[in-house]
């Protein structure tokens, strides 16, 4: 059984599309659990439909939305403190030494981050580079063992299978309202089941389909 588990991942609602329904087995079996979020999302396109937020308010909305997912998943949270879309431009040896000390601090025994090159954003591969470099510039005997997550469409390819691959379909409605908790990043998805309440367990059905597995490589340090 771990001892602590940190996910690094750079945004409100990462945590719950990427992890929640391993981050909620790892809660049932009474793990601590911890996410460093990266950035507050502040730069996101969607301001709602009929407009609700702004570019200065958006930050907060998201934040609250953020402790609310982190309530409902039973987690603690801190916030990095980047700036949205600007991670890749940060110099990645001082976020991946702030990283470090964060962790020597919680002191996990697994830290889940995404696999650079293999995230869907340039933040998910700039956040997950530093938090791979913090991990190997600790004690070797003091390392957390890193999963990471590949996310973009043709990874099997290049990379293979995944080392770990979880089933959440058993704990999908939990995560799915992990997931709704995001309310300004799951609008156009709430306003789908509202207006086609009759087609929902179809969208449900595919989003289970598309989310219900969670995969992760471990990460080698012994490679050069």
């Amino acid at each position: 059984m771990e001892k602590h588990v940190v996910v690094i991942y750079p945004h409100p609602d990462d945590e719950s599309f990427g992890a929640a329904g391993t981050i909620i087995n790892f809660r049932k079996q009474d793990v601590p659990v911890t996410y460093l979020c990266g950035t507050l999302g502040e730069m996101g396109r969607n301001m709602g439909s009929p407009v609700f937020a702004n570019r200065e308010t958006l930050s907060k909305i998201r934040e609250k939305e953020l402790i609310a997912a982190c309530e409902m998943l039973d987690i603690d949270f801190r916030l990095l403190g980047y700036r949205d879309k600007t991670i890749e431009f940060e110099d990645k040896q001082k976020v991946a030494q702030h990283i470090k000390e964060v962790l020597e601090e919680i002191d996990p025994s697994l830290v889940i981050t995404h696999y650079p090159g293999h995230g869907v954003h340039p933040d998910h591969n700039a956040l997950g580079e530093a938090t791979i470099e913090a991990v190997r510039l600790m004690e070797e005997e003091k390392r957390p063992i890193v999963w990471a997550a590949a996310i973009t469409n043709n990874f099997e390819e290049v990379l293979g299978n995944p080392d770990i691959i979880h089933d959440v379909t058993p704990v999908f409605d939990q995560k799915m309202e992990a997931i709704l908790t995001h309310k300004s990043q799951a609008e156009g998805m709430l306003k789908r089941f509202e207006d086609q309440p009759q087609e929902m367990a179809v969208m449900r059905k595919n989003f289970e389909k598309r989310l219900g597995k969670e995969q992760f490589f471990i990460w080698d340090y012994t490679e050069a």
